[in-house]
């Protein structure tokens, strides 16, 4: 199987694309370790993954705190020795308010889970992928960090922000065996959808339907395997041919 021997680390996924994320990587052979913020999601996708055997393990864990990264990790080395992928996708998204309405703490929020979260987890992982000179990070940021939206400044600057950052970091880890880029999905199915595969109608993209969890995890799980060891510094949309706001 494509990821037999790796293990692969992804925050938020407990629902959405991490769920989906978290089910591929389980059926293509790999060893899960699943951090997400809410204990009671969590604790159903634990039940979910248990049909995949024993190289499974859930963490509570909030992205935005270093501490709760920090002993997310620490499970994570001495569980499996550390973690070969990490999909960062843990992220703040819900938001539709107008800048001058946005409070300095909704910003500094969004900023600690969207941007700080990706940063806590890669710097506690990336070494490890040095010395072994093999790794991937795959960052999960959303077309609104390329255009923009309107009423949602916080969460567009975030996800440009987490952009910038996959393309800096690239330059400094690609020659080492580490890859590092990131995803931008447009309009997703939504995450308390179970089905993988479900999708609606959308206006907002061409194609005219939302993506599903599995398209994007399917982008995902092919950036983290060998077929993908010569792209690096990339942000790949995912969107459908997005109508641009």
């Amino acid at each position: 199987m494509e990821f037999e021997g790796k293990t692969v680390l992804i925050t938020g996924a407990a629902v959405g694309i991490g769920r989906a994320c978290a089910i591929r990587f389980a059926e293509q052979g790999a060893a899960v370790v699943a951090t997400d913020v809410d204990p009671d999601t969590l604790a159903a996708l634990a039940e979910e993954l248990s049909a995949y055997g024993d190289k499974i393990l859930t963490v509570v864990c909030d992205a935005g705190d270093p501490l709760s990264v920090d002993a997310a990790v620490r499970r994570t080395t001495e569980t499996f020795g550390g973690a070969d992928i990490l999909v960062n996708n843990a992220g703040l998204w819900r938001c539709k308010t107008a800048f001058v309405d946005t409070p300095a703490e909704e910003w500094e929020k969004f900023i600690r889970v969207n941007i700080l979260g990706a940063v806590y987890f890669t710097r506690a992982l990336i070494g490890g992928m040095i010395e072994k000179r093999w790794g991937r990070v795959i960052n999960v940021a959303s077309v609104a960090g390329v255009y923009g939206n309107a009423n949602m400044a916080h969460y567009s600057a975030t996800k440009g922000a987490l952009i910038s950052f996959t393309r800096a970091l690239a330059k400094e880890v690609s020659a080492q065996g580490v890859t590092v880029n990131a995803v931008s999905p447009g309009s997703v199915s939504p995450s308390e959808e179970r089905d993988i595969d479900y999708t609606q109608p959308s206006d907002l993209s061409f194609t005219g339907r939302t993506g599903t969890a599995r398209e994007n995890a399917d982008l995902i799980c092919f950036l983290a395997s060998d077929k993908a060891g010569y792209i690096s510094g990339q942000n790949i949309q995912i969107d459908g041919c997005r109508k641009k706001q």
